[in-house]
C-alpha cells in the first residue's frame, strides 16, 4: 500500500480510521492509545476553519454560481436545491454516512464500511481521529465534521447538469440513494485506512483503491468524477430544457456568478489545504499549488476565448477557474507549484474543448457544464497527479506506511498511471451504472421531469410559490 507523502484529503479521509473501543483488537503488539496529549490544537483550528470554508463553497458559493447561470424564472430553484441537498446530506452522513465510509466492512470492507458508527455510535469529545503522522490525532468529531461537508457539496454539484428541468421531490430521493449507493462507498474505496499508527499491524484493512495506491488529496474521483459522471447521465435520462438550441438561454447575472466562484476558489483551500489534516509544511504546499493552478487555468480560458472568438468572457475566465480547482484537487498535496501551472492550464484547455466542441456536436444538454467542468478537470487531474506526484518533477512522491515509522517508495510514474486510470474507471463505472438506474426508476415511476407548461413558466413560481425578483 502506498499514499504520498505528507498525503491530504485523501489522506485526510483515509486516514480517518478512528480508533476509540475498538483498538483493543487491534492485532499489533502494542496498540497506540490516543490522549489528549497527541492532539495539537493548531491542527484543530485549522482544520474546524477548514470545515466551515468548504461549507462555503456550498452555500453560498455554489448557490450562487449555479443560480447566477439559470434564467431568471429559476433562480429560486437551483438555491432552493443546494440548500437542501447540503442540509440532507449533512444528516444523512450523521445517521449513516459516516459510518459507511469510515468503519472496517467485514467481508465487504474493500468497497463499503460498516455500520458500527451509525447514529454517531461510540463518536464523543473523547474518541479521536488519525492524522498521517505517527502519534498527532484529531478529535474525532473535528473529522467528522469536515467529511460532513464534503458529503454535502458532491451531490450538491450533480444538479447543473440538470438545471432548470428537474422536480424537486424525486431530486432530493435521488440524493440519498446516490449518496448510500455511490458516494460513501466511493469514499470508502478511496480513503479508508487505519491510519499510519496500526497500518503495519492491519495490512489488510483499506478500502479497494487505497490498497492499489491510487493518490487522491482532496477527491479527484471521489467528489468530482463522481457527481460529474452522474450529472451526464441525469442529463441524458431527464432529456434537453424546451426549447434548448431554438430560443436563447443566457445567464440572468454573471455578477452573481462572479461572486459565487470567488467564494468557490477561497473555500477550496479549505478543501484542498484541510485535507492533509494538519496544519504543517503539506498544508501550505497544497495551498500554494491550488493558488497557482486556479490562477494558470482562468488565465489560460481567456487567453484561449481571445484567440478563438476575440474577445475574453467573464463566464469563460469563472470556468476556467473552477476547472483549475477541480483539477489540482487530487493533486495539491502531491505536486510542486510550477507543475500545478502546467495542470491547470491542461485542464482548462480540456475543458474547454469539452464544454464547447464535444458538447455541441454530440448535442447533449449538459446546462451548467458539469460534466465537462467536474467530470473532464476531475479526469484531468486524476491521471495528472500520477506525473506532477514523481519526485523527479519536483513532487512527493508516496509514503510506504506498511512499515513504522513509514519510508519513502522508489516511485514509478508508469505504474502509478495505471493505478490512477484504475481509480478513474471504477469511478466512472461506480457512479455512471447506479445514476443510470436510479434516474430510469424515478423517471418510470413518480417521473422526474415536471411538465412542458411548468417548464415554460419557470420552476421557482411553480415548485416554490416564490419569485427571485418582484420587478
Amino acid at each position: 500500500m502506498k499514499i504520498a507523502a505528507g498525503a491530504g484529503l485523501g489522506a485526510l479521509f483515509a486516514a480517518p480510521f478512528f480508533f476509540g473501543p475498538a483498538l483493543a483488537q487491534a492485532p499489533a503488539a502494542a496498540p497506540v492509545v490516543p490522549t489528549d496529549a497527541m492532539v495539537n490544537k493548531g491542527d484543530v483550528s485549522w482544520m474546524l476553519v477548514s470545515a466551515a470554508l468548504v461549507l462555503m463553497m456550498s452555500v453560498p458559493g455554489l448557490a450562487l454560481f449555479y443560480g447566477g447561470l439559470v434564467r431568471t424564472k429559476n433562480m429560486l430553484s437551483v438555491l432552493m436545491q443546494v440548500l437542501t441537498i447540503v442540509c440532507v446530506a449533512g444528516l444523512l452522513w450523521v445517521t449513516i454516512g459516516y459510518s459507511m465510509a469510515f468503519t472496517n466492512g467485514g467481508a465487504l470492507n474493500l468497497f463499503v464500511g460498516g455500520f458500527s458508527k451509525a447514529l454517531m455510535k461510540g463518536v464523543d469529545a473523547n474518541t479521536f481521529a488519525a492524522t498521517f503522522s505517527n502519534g498527532v490525532y484529531l478529535p474525532e468529531t473535528t473529522f467528522v465534521v469536515f467529511q460532513m461537508t464534503f458529503a454535502m457539496i458532491t451531490p450538491a454539484l450533480i444538479v447543473g447538469a440538470f438545471a432548470e428541468r428537474v422536480k424537486f421531490t424525486p431530486l432530493i430521493l435521488f440524493v440519498v440513494a446516490w449518496s448510500i449507493l455511490v458516494y460513501y462507498p466511493m469514499a470508502h474505496m478511496v480513503w479508508y485506512w487505519p491510519g499510519p499508527d496500526f497500518t503495519a499491524g492491519l495490512p489488510d484493512d483499506h478500502g479497494y483503491l487505497w490498497g492499489k495506491g491510487a493518490l487522491d488529496f482532496a477527491g479527484g474521483t471521489v467528489v468530482h468524477i463522481n457527481a460529474g459522471i452522474a450529472g451526464l447521465v441525469g442529463c441524458l435520462v431527464i432529456g434537453k430544457r424546451v426549447g434548448y438550441k431554438s430560443e436563447p438561454m443566457p445567464p440572468h447575472s454573471l455578477t452573481m456568478t462572479m461572486i459565487g466562484a470567488s467564494l468557490l476558489w477561497v473555500g477550496w483551500f479549505g478543501f484542498n489545504a484541510g485535507s492533509n489534516l494538519e496544519a504543517n509544511k503539506f498544508a501550505s504546499l497544497a495551498f500554494i499549488n491550488t493558488m497557482v493552478a486556479t490562477a494558470a487555468a482562468g488565465a489560460m480560458w481567456a487567453i484561449i476565448e481571445q484567440v478563438v472568438h476575440g474577445k475574453p468572457s467573464l463566464l469563460g475566465a469563472a470556468s476556467g477557474v473552477v476547472a483549475g480547482l477541480v483539477a489540482i484537487t487530487p493533486a495539491a498535496g502531491f505536486a510542486a507549484p510550477m507543475t500545478s501551472v502546467v495542470l491547470g492550464a491542461v485542464a482548462s484547455v480540456g475543458c474547454f474543448f469539452f464544454v464547447t466542441t464535444v458538447k455541441n456536436a454530440l448535442k447533449y444538454d449538459d446546462t451548467l457544464d458539469v460534466f465537462g467542468v467536474h467530470c473532464i478537470g476531475g479526469i484531468i487531474g486524476a491521471i495528472g497527479t500520477g506525473v506532477v506526484a514523481d519526485p523527479a518533477l519536483g513532487g512527493q512522491g508516496f509514503m510506504d506506511f506498511t512499515v513504522i515509522p513509514a519510508v519513502a517508495g522508489k516511485y514509478d510514474m508508469a505504474s502509478q498511471l495505471w493505478v490512477q486510470t484504475q481509480g478513474v474507471l471504477t469511478t466512472l463505472a461506480l457512479s455512471g451504472g447506479v445514476s443510470l438506474v436510479l434516474f430510469l426508476l424515478l423517471k418510470f415511476t413518480i417521473g422526474i421531469r415536471p411538465s412542458k407548461e411548468v417548464e415554460v413558466e419557470g420552476l421557482d413560481i411553480n415548485a416554490h410559490g416564490e419569485r427571485a425578483y418582484n420587478y
